[in-house]
């Protein structure tokens, strides 16, 4: 079995009376950034492969060394959002759905989170049976500085991390090396970069991939977020952002003021929605039940300002000065939250 596309690579690597199915991302000078062809395109293999007596276990990495996936394509969904929302509200179903897939898929499902591993990059990989990172990765939910909140499954595991550590993490953007991703439940095993093409040729002759993936690992580096635990706990136990970010600066660590500046510099709206998401994606008893919320919230962000002004600032103009509406955290009332977290009738996902 052999499939190729420009931006999706997918194929059986046989060994003996069956074999690891391979899929590469294949958009290396885009950081391998989700277009919906692309969701569309691993779907379809998913589910051939599903029923694929050959297959053993699917592997999922990335072309070129910078990185796993960096998220969908946020350039598209600028021009798309601006002009009414359509196809990114088609591709967060679609992608979205294929995240609930990953976390079901009925063979070993292994992702390789080397390099930069963001936004939709997670929801291909942490939903993952055996989730792998390396001392390149950077891994990160970094949508309230583009005026979203975090997707693909991603609010359940920040939601779900020790402590308020997802909470820091979804308010403020931050990124996480490969000892965090393993202290936040992104990730599940270390393996140097060095030690994959080795572990991809043992992958491919393995009756029991959790156990090859572990014969390879090796102890992580160190959790940065451990010990910070103390004041992050602290300041992000509060009900309101603007409440987290008086503690913050209230609290006489240097690391607490930079991360109230970050909360700060992101989308007012985004990072009150966020703390609400991620408030509620505590309770909610599944991933599809929260995958649900998301695409509420995410079809919401389309029909509102910060989205195509994030992305404008960030990607398209690149001045990284965005001008958000409401413009502080004071201005964002709690029914301008509840509108993001509304039923949307008939346009749900649907999956719980």
């Amino acid at each position: 079995m052999s499939v190729e596309v420009a931006e999706v690579r997918a194929f059986l690597d046989e060994n003996g009376d069956g074999g690891l199915g391979r899929i590469v991302l294949n958009r290396p000078r885009a950081l391998n950034s989700l277009t919906h062809g692309m969701i569309t395109a691993l779907r379809a293999t998913l589910d051939d492969w599903a029923a694929d007596g050959r297959v053993r276990a699917v592997v999922l990495t990335g072309a070129g060394e910078r990185g796993l996936c960096a998220g969908a394509d946020i350039r598209a969904m600028h021009d798309d959002a601006k002009a009414g929302g359509a196809g990114t509200r088609a591709f967060f179903r679609d992608e979205y759905r294929l995240n609930a897939l990953i976390a079901d898929y009925p063979k070993p499902y292994v992702a390789v989170m080397d390099g930069i591993t963001m936004g939709g990059g997670v929801g291909l990989s942490a939903h993952g049976a055996v989730r792998i990172v390396t001392e390149r990765s950077v891994v990160a939910m970094p949508e309230t500085r583009i005026g979203l909140v975090p997707d693909v499954g991603g609010s359940r595991l920040l939601a779900h991390a020790p402590g308020e550590l997802g909470t820091h993490l979804g308010l403020t953007s931050a990124s996480m090396g490969p000892g965090d991703a393993l202290l936040c439940g992104f990730a599940d095993h270390y393996v140097p970069s060095a030690r994959l093409p080795e572990l991809l040729d043992a992958l491919a002759g393995s009756a029991d991939p959790a156990a090859t993936v572990t014969a390879h690992a090796e102890p992580a580096p160190p959790a940065e977020l451990a010990a910070r635990r103390e004041w992050i706990d602290a300041c992000y136990a509060a009900d309101t952002v603007e409440e987290i970010v008086e503690r913050l600066l209230d609290s006489g660590v240097p690391d607490a003021k930079e991360a109230a500046g970050l909360v700060l510099g992101n989308s007012p709206t985004a990072v009150k929605v966020t703390l609400a998401a991620l408030r509620r994606a505590r309770t909610l008893p599944s991933l599809k039940a929260v995958l649900d919320q998301e695409y509420r919230i995410s079809c919401a962000a389309l029909d509102g300002h910060d989205l195509v002004e994030g992305i404008r600032a960030q990607v398209v103009d690149k001045d990284r000065n965005p001008q958000w509406s409401p413009r502080t955290l004071a201005e964002v009332t709690e029914a301008d939250v509840a509108r993001f977290l509304a039923p949307r009738g008939d346009d749900e996902l649907g999956l719980a």
